[in-house]
């Protein structure tokens, strides 16, 4: 079963629900974020930098420390390039799957494998994206107690098995409206074809007037 279609029906309900992480943008404003989960990868992010270096947009990857441990170098080019990063934990564990001390330690590890390779301050990395989406109130409390924020999505056009290229660009264009936030993977499960994608999707909302902006800023204007 293909959830792609469901996801712009539960979001309202979810972002309803759980009003403390941030879903969406300004809606009044003509502005959208694109995000890369489960990397870096030493292709498939390597590939999209070249994509987004071209379109001059700044994105946001949430990374697995894990994946950052192995890959420091292309972690430090994507830093340097002056993207935001975030939390995906240190694998790709559900959260609530996860003890507290364990979840603490888990976002601690990243925090420093990412600190390590971009040469960061860690408790400046706070924005975390839970895997595969999932979270809890408890979850939410915890994230809150240690200070971090929670980043959603509002678009999903569930790249990661592969629908093809031109499914996932429709799927982007489609769904995308005022302050969007556009969740891709670079990762090993759909990171095969998240530069073809990007290098779609990024000139077809760029003609609808969209402008591409970072999550820091989307978390001002919900400050705002």
């Amino acid at each position: 079963m293909q959830l792609a279609p469901l996801f712009p029906i539960i979001h309202p309900i979810l972002k309803s629900a759980f009003p403390r992480c941030l879903w969406t943008g300004d809606v009044n404003r003509r502005e959208i974020a694109l995000t890369f989960d489960d990397g870096p990868h030493n292709r498939h992010t390597l590939e999209l930098l070249k994509v987004l270096d071209i379109t001059e947009i700044k994105a946001s990857f949430f990374w697995l420390g894990c994946c950052v441990e192995r890959h420091p170098e292309i972690a430090k080019a994507v830093c340097d390039r002056g993207h935001g990063i975030g939390l995906h934990g240190y694998q790709h564990i559900s959260f609530p799957k996860l003890k507290p001390q364990e979840l603490k330690q888990s976002l601690e590890d990243t925090q420093k494998a990412i600190s390590k390779a971009c040469d960061l301050e860690p408790k400046l990395i706070r924005d975390v994206r839970p895997p595969n989406g999932f979270f809890t109130p408890k979850t939410l409390e915890l994230l809150k107690q240690w200070e971090y924020r929670p980043v959603m999505w509002s678009v999903v056009p569930e790249d990661w098995v592969r629908p093809g290229v031109s499914t996932v660009v429709s799927r982007v264009v489609q769904q995308t409206v005022n302050g969007s936030i556009i969740v891709l993977h670079d990762g090993y499960c759909g990171g095969e074809d998240v530069a073809a994608a990007a290098a779609k999707i990024i000139p077809l909302l760029q003609d609808k007037g969209y402008n591409f902006v970072s999550i820091e800023q989307l978390w001002q204007q919900v400050k705002n």
